[in-house]
């Protein structure tokens, strides 16, 4: 391992992004020398290798045996030297160490850490125990996780599974709902054109584009005789939204943020929005849409996909195909009639209807996806592309006004 790639380590990531920054009350080292040293000694780990030559003692210690228990199995394994780091299978060893994280590290890393053990030591099954679900840092990839384990999970922890999901859905409200409601109601405001509006109300850059035939050079203006003007959403339109999401289990932040979106986009009076997930079946969970925890847990992460089967269901809901917005989400590995699918979509294209096709709903970038059905998308004026839950508002708010799309530039 080089300086320039420490960062390429779980491990090294954590380190050099915690340690020494004053996130763990440590006063830094007034020499820069053996301060370098200490955050090469803890991303390295301290095997005889490490040749940093650093002891550490107190709190930093402490950071590196919470380190070691989680990523320094994986280098003893390989060396073929015995292992004296881990978290076992004892539900109090791991409550301990979870308790531990959360005290050396921010929020933000003990996330990443928690995902890591549940990825890299298969602690999925404790994640069953009350105790445990008390104990974690809740976050977007745990609901995933918890909802995958629904099926097994037992009466006595659902409970308190369902108040961690909440707590997760509950910010992320908090966070995304304003915005979205003020982004579409001023685009259903401008997708609402009347010929006999108010003042307040004149769409002036269509007004005059309209009237430059009655330009006057003498007077050098324009003499307007047909005015183009914004109606009001909640009274003179009406859209259709239909989520449809897929739920095979890599998927999982995308179902999470897309059933948020979901409830607030059904708290709109403007917006009829209908959310429908599915994997080899179709289930419409639109009657649920008042409340996003109750979808989360109507899902079922994993299995097969047929994308065609779920959208001909979509199709089948769909009344005012002028005023519809299809939102299909889905890394597009299609296991049902792939030309059927495409057919699908170039008829509800036809017919009106606004398609976006997003290969992912979440903070983590575009996924794995299948890149020929995406090219046979795009070909269709459906492109493909992952989308950040802050750009849903603005990828919806175009959908609704008509009008292209912002498609990242990394797409």
């Amino acid at each position: 391992m080089t300086a320039n790639g420490a960062t390429g380590t779980p491990t090294a990531a954590k380190v050099n992004g915690v340690a020494g920054t004053g996130d763990t009350g440590r006063v830094a080292d007034p020499d820069p020398g053996q301060e370098r040293l200490r955050r090469w000694r803890l991303v390295l780990g301290g095997d005889a290798a490490d040749g940093t030559g650093c002891a550490l003692s107190g709190q930093d210690a402490a950071m590196d045996g919470a380190l070691a228990a989680l990523y320094g199995r994986e280098d003893k394994a390989r060396a073929g030297k015995d292992r004296s780091a881990g978290l076992g299978a004892s539900a109090p060893s791991v409550a301990r160490w979870l308790g531990d994280i959360r005290t050396y590290f921010p929020s933000s890393v003990v996330q990443v850490m928690q995902r890591d053990a549940i990825d890299r030591l298969g602690l999925s099954a404790l994640l069953l125990e009350p105790e445990m679900l008390e104990a974690v840092e809740a976050d977007v990839h745990l609901v995933g996780t918890l909802l995958s384990l629904n099926k097994a999970m037992p009466e006595t922890t659902k409970e308190t599974a369902r108040a961690v999901v909440r707590k997760v859905v509950e910010d992320l409200e908090k966070r995304l709902a304003t915005r979205t409601r003020a982004t579409l109601t001023g685009a259903l405001d401008r997708s609402a054109r009347i010929n006999r509006p108010r003042h307040h109300d004149i769409d002036w850059n269509r007004t005059i584009a309209a009237n430059l035939k009655h330009y006057l050079p003498e007077y050098r203006t324009i003499v307007p005789e047909r005015l183009i003007g914004y109606g009001r959403a909640s009274q003179s339109v009406k859209k259709e939204v239909v989520l449809c999401i897929d739920q095979s289990g890599s998927m999982a932040a995308s179902v999470v943020y897309a059933s948020v979106f979901g409830a607030v986009l059904a708290s709109m009076r403007s917006i009829d929005t209908r959310l429908v997930v599915f994997d080899t079946a179709v289930v419409d969970l639109t009657d649920q849409l008042d409340d996003p925890v109750d979808v989360l847990f109507g899902t079922q992460l994993g299995g097969g996909t047929d994308i065609n089967r779920a959208l001909a269901y979509c199709q089948s809901q769909i009344t005012r195909p002028a005023e519809t917005v299809v939102v299909l989400i889905s890394d597009l590995y299609e296991g049902g009639i792939r030309n059927e699918m495409l057919k699908r979509v170039a008829a509800m294209k036809a017919s009106g209807v606004q398609f976006v096709t997003l290969l992912a709903l979440s903070d983590e970038g575009a996924p794995a996806y299948d890149r020929e059905h995406a090219a046979a998308l795009a070909a269709l004026g459906a492109p493909a592309f992952a989308c950040t839950p802050d750009l849903f508002p603005e990828v919806m708010a175009a959908a609704i006004e008509k009008r292209p799309l912002p498609i990242p530039d990394t797409a």
